[in-house]
């Protein structure tokens, strides 16, 4: 074999193998590779969107693009990214995470403008996910603080659905006309009722589903649905009688994608989630899509329930970062009392 076929057949292995690695046949191989680093709540979803946007763009365009995924705890990915991560899109689930990127240079400021819905595809809200037949009879936020209910919530600084929890009881206290002296003693009596703060949301679920500590788990609602499809009738799902709208906005990391010029690439799969396709593969994982059509075919998903913004209690998410969740805050003053 001469040297040039030696270099050659070193270099068709080296493809091989990689490509093996990454679950590709070597024939298939994929032009161009994305990374979306999300919260990781949303795994079984990014499983069905991957493939479905990767043969839309073969179809379209003739290339083919692989997506690789990174899940964490929403403010975990954020600082992962910040640190270095090159993810080519962030699906977080609170605004503030990806404001940290816009902080540290990675993510360019008006990326909440570059599409729809504030830059949120979808969103969801918070539910109690309690034991069969709810033996602690949890109907709304403010049992959630009586005396011997164990109530699982992952970290507010480590997690969105942490902080959407937090802040959903929160304001379900000012949406009824209470004063924030009497939200801050609701919040602060069940994070008491907290026997363990996992760092993300998945964990949490973990913790009440497979290790059965809790009374009640407080997760998303789409988390909620996944939960009861794996355990089937060892759960009950109850609906508080106000809650928080929470949103999952998604960025183009602008430092990755023209760094490796990945921004058509990158643009094109979040336009991908607002598509008719997209939002139907979202509405099918009991995520809340922004087409009235997908919601209208899978209203069965969504139960109404009275939704609140974070703008609407806190004034945006920096502010509400800020007095809340920020080192000596009142996360901070509550938690540790």
């Amino acid at each position: 074999m001469t040297t040039k076929n030696t270099r050659r057949f070193v270099l068709s292995s080296f493809l091989a193998a990689s490509a093996t690695l990454f679950g590709l046949p070597a024939a298939q191989a994929a032009d161009t590779v994305l990374l979306n680093a999300a919260y990781d709540v949303t795994r079984e979803l990014f499983k069905d969107i991957n493939p479905a946007f990767t043969a839309q763009w073969k179809k379209t365009t003739g290339e083919t693009v692989d997506v690789n995924q990174s899940h964490g705890g929403s403010s975990k990915q954020a600082r992962s990214v910040a640190d270095g991560m090159e993810a080519s899109i962030v699906t977080m689930n609170q605004a503030n995470d990806i404001d940290i990127l816009v902080e540290r240079g990675v993510v360019s400021a008006d990326w909440a403008k570059k599409f729809p819905n504030n830059a949120s595809p979808f969103y969801s809200t918070m539910v109690f996910l309690v034991r069969k037949g709810n033996p602690k009879q949890v109907k709304d936020w403010g049992d959630l603080a009586k005396p011997g209910v164990k109530v699982i919530i992952p970290h507010p600084k480590t997690s969105g659905n942490g902080r959407y929890t937090y802040l959903a009881a929160w304001g379900s206290v000012i949406k009824k006309g209470g004063n924030e002296a009497q939200a801050r003693d609701l919040v602060g009596k069940i994070f008491h009722n907290v026997p363990v703060l996992d760092a993300g949301g998945r964990g949490a679920t973990t913790t009440f589903t497979q290790r059965e500590i809790g009374d009640v788990l407080v997760t998303f609602e789409n988390e909620v649905n996944l939960v009861r499809a794996e355990f089937g009738d060892k759960f009950d799902v109850v609906y508080p009688s106000i809650s928080i709208l929470a949103e999952s906005p998604v960025a183009v990391v602008d430092k990755v994608v023209d760094k490796r010029n990945l921004r058509k690439q990158a643009t094109g799969y979040v336009n991908f989630l607002y598509s008719e396709e997209g939002q139907e593969i979202i509405a099918r994982h009991s995520l809340r899509p922004r087409s009235e059509k997908a919601f209208k075919k899978y209203n069965a998903n969504f139960r109404q329930v009275t939704l609140f913004t974070i703008d609407d209690v806190f004034g945006g998410w920096k502010a509400a970062q800020k007095k809340h969740f920020d080192d000596g805050g009142e996360f901070d003053k509550i938690y540790n009392k």
